[in-house]
This record gives C-alpha cells, structure tokens and sequence, in this order.
C-alpha cells in the first residue's frame, strides 16, 4: 500500500501506519484492561513480525513515534512548553 500524499513528494507506506494505529487501538480498546490492552498491541506487533520481519517492527516503531511527536507537539503548544520538555515529563521518572 502506498499513498503519493507525501510532503517530499515520495509515496508513504500504508502498512506501518495501518499496523501503528492497529497496535494503539488495541491498548484504548478497553479502559478497564489494562493487560488486555497491551496483549492486544503485542499481538498486532507479532503479527507485523511475523509478516514483515524486523524491518517491519522497525517501520511500525518509526511511525509510532512520529504519531507520538506530532501528539506531543500539538499538546506541548496548547500549554506553552516546548516539545522536548513534555517528552521529559512523560518520559523521565
């Protein structure tokens, strides 16, 4: 799969998003289950192992995290902080 909306003009992989958004909604899918959840996500990363190898996993963790900057991004501007700054709360114990 592949989309040409691309901001550099190159086509984009479909399949990690479609495998990156699989995983995150399985770990919203139920808010009182919490392992429920995240087996949910382990089960959606397997299979995209087993589909698509380690270059695979690695594309899903890749567009993971640009979701999860862009996320961070939006929600970092809405309070005044800098992006890097909200990753440190949620990321630094």
């Amino acid at each position: 799969m592949s989309d040409d909306g691309a901001a550099s003009g190159e086509s984009v992989d479909l399949y990690p998003r479609a495998r990156a958004y699989d995983s995150v909604r399985a770990v919203l899918s139920d808010d009182n289950n919490y392992e429920r959840g995240v087996a949910g996500a382990q089960e959606v990363l397997a299979a995209v192992l087993a589909e698509s190898g380690v270059e695979g996993l690695a594309e899903v963790a890749v567009e993971l995290s640009l979701k999860l900057a862009s996320a961070m991004e939006r929600i970092a501007g809405d309070q005044g902080l800098a992006a890097v700054d909200l990753a440190d709360v949620w990321f630094v114990d």
